[in-house]
């Protein structure tokens, strides 16, 4: 199994999720997430296969979410709306957003990875 990792180099929690696979010598393909985001249709494939809401994909704390003001929009605003606001800018997507192409996890914390990625 290889997992899909978009990633952006320079986030310190990327790195750090990336250590973990590479420790846990997990296969996968890495996608700067800001040069190849991923498209609207695979957000929403993601978005379905992870179970957790729309806005836990988004970079919360991003610059990129406090200019566009989206702390309120995303509260009003439509899956579709929310989906192609996404695909727009990479910066907005929580990183890193790890696939198989089945699970989905959405940013990193240990325990999820383990669960998820470790093969037992």
């Amino acid at each position: 199994m290889t997992l899909t990792f978009y990633w952006y180099p320079k986030c310190g929690t990327c790195r750090k999720a990336k250590k973990w696979l590479e420790e846990h010598q997990v296969d996968f393909q890495e996608v700067h997430i800001v040069e190849q985001p991923p498209t609207k249709e695979e957000l929403k494939a993601l978005y379905e296969k992870s179970g957790l809401e729309l806005k836990k994909f988004f970079n919360t704390s991003g610059q990129k979410y406090r200019e566009l003001g989206l702390k309120d929009k995303i509260k009003t605003a439509t899956e579709d709306e929310l989906l192609t606001l996404l695909a727009s800018d990479g910066m907005l997507i929580k990183r890193p957003l790890t696939t198989d192409g089945e699970q989905v996890t959405v940013g990193f914390k240990e325990e999820d990875f383990e669960k998820h990625w470790v093969q037992g």
